[in-house]
């Protein structure tokens, strides 16, 4: 068992992005990752020589503002409950007390005997925990995680092994993991995650429902832990919190599988886009990248009429990235409800349907756990388009398509017809998403074909889609002319966004990717204690054969980047402030700063 996780997160925004004076280089920069929060500033120095300093010390004093979303507090926040209830089901197996108790003291004989070859080892072990992240530690080929939901009566709701495999092993893995935390429970504890090896085991109690995540990938248990918390929101997007309660209030052996039967495809996409979100991994969002005056012009078509009186939210995607967002006055959006509502636009069933609009019920559990809303999903292309033709002249001309995400994007920008307009705009996944509270389904689906005539006569729309289709909307760290740059990520903690490059060689292969990624969230989980260690970071640097990583929080952002190995210290940090320079430069592009509400 492990300890709680600690996070400490800001109360409140700035309403502009100051960029801290320049830091200087240190010979001591290697211990950063030693130096916790203090009442004063981090100066890290040796005698004679400038200290690296920051204003990170004021991180906890931000001035919440009402803004566009909403700030977290904390992204492991339960919705419905806490972690600490009782279990509503029953151990079959493990029928009376007797038996219980014979369970109960077993696992603590084997937890015992544990802890004492832990703390033997324990120095060794840390010594390992940072090592672990370097290329030879790690597995040549990341094995899928594997996540397992069950009830708290064991009956199984949903794994992300494929269909039919394995099935009486499965059965045995529920019995298992439903036999020991409900002895936990009994016991008045809880058990938060296994470490056997390399591979991490981590539950999550979410009553009436078990979660449960094995990974042998090296990250933290934070984030794992996420992963689990986004499969809950998901599900209660599906089925309410309240339903939920009710239906096990009533029976505690029901089988909510049938509740769910083909929703697969949503829980799916989930966990294939939680593999390299750092947006989800750092409860943020990611916007796209595009001309600020074209995202105005767009914003601005996108504000609802008075007749639309139960309108709550109106969102303009693209490539799995939010173009704008119109909301109504004092009223924010949670960065996980836009995640949930993204997943499920740009999820099979959907963004593969034929159909020109899809009118779904969805629950927005950080907005209201207990009611559903409704969500008007269309994929905007002229009036006169033929779907048919579409397929077939994307066939004929044999363009290539990159997945990115769920939506797909055409990489061709051949042609000036109208049709071959429209075959852009559907191609690059630009669609708008309406989100109500009442069932006027009519005036919604009227409105949405009233804007995009509006954005096609006006041609923002064609503006728009081939800015995705010739590649405007990304970039490239070897764009910014930086040494030794790599990648970075960079959360503007005013906006709750971040900004990141797209991943390029040698990070241009899947596991690539994975690894960098398992970087960043180690670097991460250090700097804002989320997987209960004993105090916060405002610097963190690991260096492995093949790349550094530094993580920098300040007021304002925080910041990871990753550069060769071969770079001085000196340069690592003229790097970090060159990147912090360059994001405040082009932030207007970067972030989704204004947009209109109603």
């Amino acid at each position: 068992m492990t300890s709680p996780c600690s996070q400490t997160t800001p109360s409140s925004p700035a309403h502009y992005l100051v960029i801290p004076p320049v830091l200087q280089s240190p010979p001591s920069l290697s211990n950063l990752k030693d130096h916790r929060f203090s009442t004063g500033n981090l100066s890290v120095t040796t005698p004679g020589t400038p200290g690296l300093e920051s204003s990170a010390s004021s991180v906890m004093n931000l001035d919440l503002n009402d803004g566009i979303l909403v700030h977290e507090a904390d992204p492991e926040l339960d919705t419905t409950h806490s972690e600490d209830t009782t279990a509503v089901g029953q151990i079959d197996d493990v029928a009376d007390e007797g038996s219980r108790k014979n369970l109960r003291d077993h696992l603590r004989r084997t937890l015992s005997v544990q802890r004492e070859k832990s703390d033997a080892k324990r120095k060794t072990d840390e010594l390992l925990e940072i090592s672990s992240v370097s290329p030879d530690t790690t597995l040549e080929e990341y094995r899928p995680r594997e996540y397992f939901v069950l009830t708290d009566a064991g009956k199984p709701v949903f794994t992300s092994r494929p269909d039919g495999q394995d099935v009486e092993n499965l059965s045995s893995i529920m019995g298992i993991v439903q036999a020991l935390l409900s002895v936990f429970l009994d016991d008045g504890d809880k058990l938060r995650c296994i470490n056997a090896g390399r591979l991490r085991i981590t539950f999550l109690l979410r009553s009436p429902l078990y979660y449960v995540c094995a990974s042998s990938w090296g990250e933290p248990e934070s984030v794992t832990r996420s992963h689990l918390e986004y499969l809950h929101l998901q599900i209660l997007s599906i089925v309410t919190a309240s339903q939920l309660r009710r239906i096990f209030e009533r029976r505690t052996n029901f089988d909510l599988r049938r509740l769910l039967d083909g929703s697969e495809p949503f829980l799916f996409s989930l966990l294939g886009r939680m593999e390299l979100d750092l947006a989800m991994a750092t409860s943020s969002l990611n916007c796209l990248q595009l001309d600020q005056s074209l995202r105005a012009r767009v914003a601005e078509a996108l504000v609802p009429t008075s007749k639309m009186k139960d309108t709550l939210y109106i969102i303009l995607v693209a490539r799995g990235q939010v173009i704008t967002l119109v909301r109504p006055k004092k009223h924010s959006i949670h960065p996980a409800d836009i995640h949930i509502l993204v997943n499920t636009v740009y999820s099979p069933s959907i963004v593969n349907s034929p159909a020109s609009a899809s009118w779904i019920p969805v629950c927005l559990p950080k907005f209201n756990p207990a009611g559903f809303v409704n969500a008007y999903i269309t994929f905007l292309h002229r009036p006169d388009t033929d779907y048919n033709f579409y397929q077939r002249t994307t066939l004929e001309n044999n363009e290539s398509a990159d997945i990115t995400g769920a939506s797909h994007i055409a990489e061709s920008s051949r042609g000036t017809t109208s049709r071959h307009t429209t075959r852009l705009i559907e191609d690059s996944g630009i669609g708008l998403v309406c989100i109500s509270g009442g069932s006027e389904f009519e005036t919604v689906r009227a409105w949405c074909d009233i804007v995009t005539q509006k954005l096609n006569d006006d041609g923002s729309l064609d503006t728009l889609a081939r800015a995705v289709d010739s590649g405007k909307t990304r970039y490239f760290a070897s764009q910014l002319g930086i040494p030794g740059l790599r990648h970075f990520v960079y959360k503007s903690r005013p906006h709750v966004q971040i900004t990141l490059p797209a991943f390029e060689e040698p990070y241009d292969t899947l596991d690539a990717k994975r690894r960098i990624v398992t970087l960043y969230q180690i670097v991460h989980d250090a700097i804002h204690a989320k997987s209960g260690q004993t105090g916060n970071l405002k610097l963190q640097y690991i260096r492995t054969e093949k790349e550094i990583v530094m993580g920098w929080i300040t007021q304002p952002f925080e910041l990871y980047v990753v550069l060769s190995p071969r770079l001085p210290k000196a340069a690592v940090i003229n790097a970090a402030n060159a990147v912090t320079r360059w994001v405040k430069k082009e932030e207007g592009q970067l972030f989704l700063r204004d947009a209109p509400v109603f």
